[in-house]
């Protein structure tokens, strides 16, 4: 195990991507998330605080050249000290991005104080366009508040304004090319998410999740896709350009995330750490690795490195859902939900 240089694991992969929850709770109740009775919160004392947030993205930068910052929840927006934490970051490594995954509740009266303390893009999760499908599936009937989020994060400046999109069967599967066209009319960029099985509920089944390949179907039915042959470079998302049917011209692109059916782990890029300071080697991972005690015990940021270092080396070349699938007993669902884990 290297000592000193990027964070890289036994198969040769380099993280360069981290990505912090800063909160386990959400004030949405999404089916493909958390059971509808919500979860037990996390105490608040157990959370890491702004200055082991910074902290830790500091030593991430530094010792091991880390290019970009993710906060992630829960619902990041449920952090009265959101701005506060951005303006930390931003002052403390300038230059490195910082940017936020959201359901949008709440963004329209914040977007422009994050946008000045630094936040340089966003991802919005939006399932649905339709009123009655988003309270299904969210349990909460916020879809007005969802989109006033996406319109004041444009008019703040952040960009790309990205959409995550999951798609249910019998549910909201129907919705793809109207979410694409939706998405281009109001500069946005799309991405379709095959849901995983990371629910709190632990009803995910194969049969119930609409593929990437079932994506692409339903998309050409207005749209014709083409590969975009840019470099990946570690980005979770297949990128394709879009034409209209009715236009011989590229109008936008759309991405397809397929954790499952497709999966990218050869190429993952990701370090992730928990509400309560654990590190993640994989989103779909059994084992975390606790740095919240280090923080909080005296350690130095050497002892703080070598732990996470020790962490991610140890990190598995993939989640068992690649060759033989869920059914078969390869891959065994963690415990915690996307919720608890951090998207």
């Amino acid at each position: 195990m290297p000592t000193q240089g990027p964070l890289t694991d036994r198969f040769g992969r380099t993280a360069t991507d981290l990505r912090i929850s800063i909160t386990d709770k959400c004030n949405l109740r999404c089916t493909y998330c958390m059971p509808a009775e919500g979860m037990q919160w996390l105490p608040r004392e157990s959370l890491l605080t702004v200055e082991e947030i910074v902290r830790l993205a500091r030593i991430a930068v530094t010792e091991f050249a880390v290019r970009e910052i993710r906060l992630t929840g829960g619902e990041p927006l449920i952090r009265p000290d959101l701005e506060q934490l951005v303006q930390a970051l931003n002052t403390a490594l300038p230059g490195v991005p910082v940017s936020m995954t959201s359901n949008g509740i709440g963004l329209a009266a914040r977007a422009q104080g994050l946008a000045d303390a630094g936040m340089t893009r966003i991802n919005i999760s939006l399932d649905t366009l339709c009123a009655e499908t988003y309270e299904r599936l969210a349990r909460r009937g916020r879809l007005t508040e969802a989109l006033d989020g996406v319109a004041a994060a444009r008019r703040a400046g952040m960009s790309p304004v990205k959409i995550n999109a999951v798609l249910m069967r019998g549910v909201n599967e129907h919705e793809a090319p109207e979410l694409l066209h939706w998405a281009l009319e109001n500069a946005c960029d799309l991405r379709f998410i095959e849901q995983m099985p990371l629910d709190a509920d632990h009803g995910w089944t194969r049969e119930n999740m609409v593929s990437a390949a079932q994506i692409r179907e339903s998309l050409s039915r207005d749209f014709d896709l083409t590969p975009d042959t840019a470099p990946r470079a570690g980005a979770p998302a297949e990128k394709y350009l879009v034409r209209r049917r009715a236009e011989d011209r590229v109008v936008g692109t759309v991405g397809i995330i397929a954790s499952v059916t497709e999966p990218f782990c050869e190429d993952c890029t990701r370090t992730r750490i928990t509400a309560e300071g654990h590190v993640r080697s994989c989103l779909f991972s059994h084992h975390e690795t606790d740095l919240m005690h280090l923080l909080r015990s005296g350690a130095t940021d050497a002892q703080v490195t070598q732990r996470w270092r020790e962490a991610m080396w140890v990190k598995p070349r993939a989640h068992g859902m690649e060759h033989t699938g869920l059914d078969s007993g390869d891959y065994i669902q963690p415990d915690r939900s996307m919720s608890a884990i951090g998207g």
